[in-house]
């Protein structure tokens, strides 16, 4: 069972109010929002559960809801790109994070990617899970592409707040179609939950429009895009060229249909694996020490006194995971005693 979550609201530009929940301890691991979230209700989805428990092992997770989502405000104007890169920027402002791994996931990659370029020197890392540089509308002008982006708007539209849950199956079919008869009535629930069918409808569209294939172009930001063959929601093609735009960018392809995915497939396991092997990558804008982020924290809990049994405890980590990575620090820093470190790390000789 994953640790208690705290909840925080913060202000964006125009007012409206953003949901923003944190779980776990050590250095930050921020996820940009994107549709279809409640941070409210997630600890307890069947979906997401395994998400929240396992990326809050060894940081601090944050996540907020999306504008017209979950316990962010709904009914608002304005549901546009440059709106959700606006309440990315309030998010990290509020919360006072200097420097941090950011995810994308679906449209929240565009997100990310926009944010990532505005900001380069805050982004560590960029994790793109199941994302895309271009909307439905963006892909191809063909009849049937915008017939097929039309009618899934329209049935939002129609269909959405029934009691009934057929019309947002056709939608859970997409994010998880292998997943268990609970998982999908969960999911549906979901839907009916986090947003009006007005809202659902509005953002919809507005995912169709995004084109950030220049923005893409553009980043110098190490990252990982990862993205499941048969993804049921956004084309693999999609995650393809955005590996392919993005200077620099390792590419990983996952054993999947599912959009969102879930702990008991194959694929989970590979997407932990690729994850924590990325993020432990030492910054390359962290200075001549070049420590991970997860060593930081380590570090700095060494320079409070901590015995390496304690920090584990407070990292979720095991007491050997920590063992190794004090003995990483004291290679980086060039020193022999815990003395030393803690002397390095007072004196603000790290970063």
């Amino acid at each position: 069972m994953p640790p208690r979550q705290s909840f925080r609201f913060c202000t964006a530009q125009d007012q409206t109010r953003i949901a923003i929940a944190s779980i776990g301890t050590g250095p930050p691991l921020l996820r940009a929002a994107h549709w279809l979230s409640h941070v409210e209700h997630d600890l307890a989805s069947p979906v997401w559960r395994p998400w929240l428990t396992e990326l809050s092992r060894q940081h601090q997770y944050i996540r907020y809801d999306q504008r017209g989502c979950g316990l962010s405000d709904r009914g608002v104007a304005n549901l546009s790109l440059a709106a959700w890169v606006g309440d990315l920027e309030a998010v990290a402002d509020g919360l006072g994070l200097q420097r941090f791994p950011l995810i994308g996931m679906s449209q929240g990659g565009a997100v990310a990617i926009t944010y990532a370029l505005r900001h380069p020197e805050r982004v560590s890392q960029l994790v793109l899970v199941g994302a895309y540089a271009r909307g439905a509308l963006r892909r191809g002008d063909t009849p049937g592409a915008q017939l097929e982006a039309e009618t899934l708007v329209n049935l939002i539209r129609v269909g959405w707040g029934r009691d009934n849950p057929a019309f947002r199956q056709v939608f859970t079919n997409q994010f998880i179609p292998d997943g268990t008869p609970a998982q999908h009535a969960w999911w549906n629930e979901l839907e009916r939950l986090t947003a009006s069918p007005e809202d659902a409808a509005r953002t919809l569209a507005a995912f169709h429009a995004i084109d950030v294939t220049h923005e893409a172009a553009q980043l110098r930001v190490p990252t990982l895009v990862l993205h499941a063959r048969g993804d049921a929601r956004v084309p693999f093609e999609e995650g393809r060229l955005l590996a392919a735009l993005i200077p620099g960018a390792q590419f990983v392809s996952l054993d999947s249909r599912n959009h969102v995915l879930l702990e008991t497939e194959p694929a989970w396991p590979v997407f932990l694996r690729e994850l924590r092997g990325f993020l432990q990558l030492p910054d390359a804008a962290s200075g001549p020490d070049g420590l991970t982020p997860a060593e930081q924290a380590v570090l700095q809990m060494l320079a409070r006194g901590l015995d390496n049994a304690t920090i584990a405890a407070q990292l979720g980590k095991r007491e050997k995971t920590v063992r190794n990575q004090v003995s990483s620090i004291f290679d980086k820093l060039g020193v022999r005693t815990r003395a030393e470190a803690i002397v390095r790390a007072r004196d603000g000789r790290t970063r």
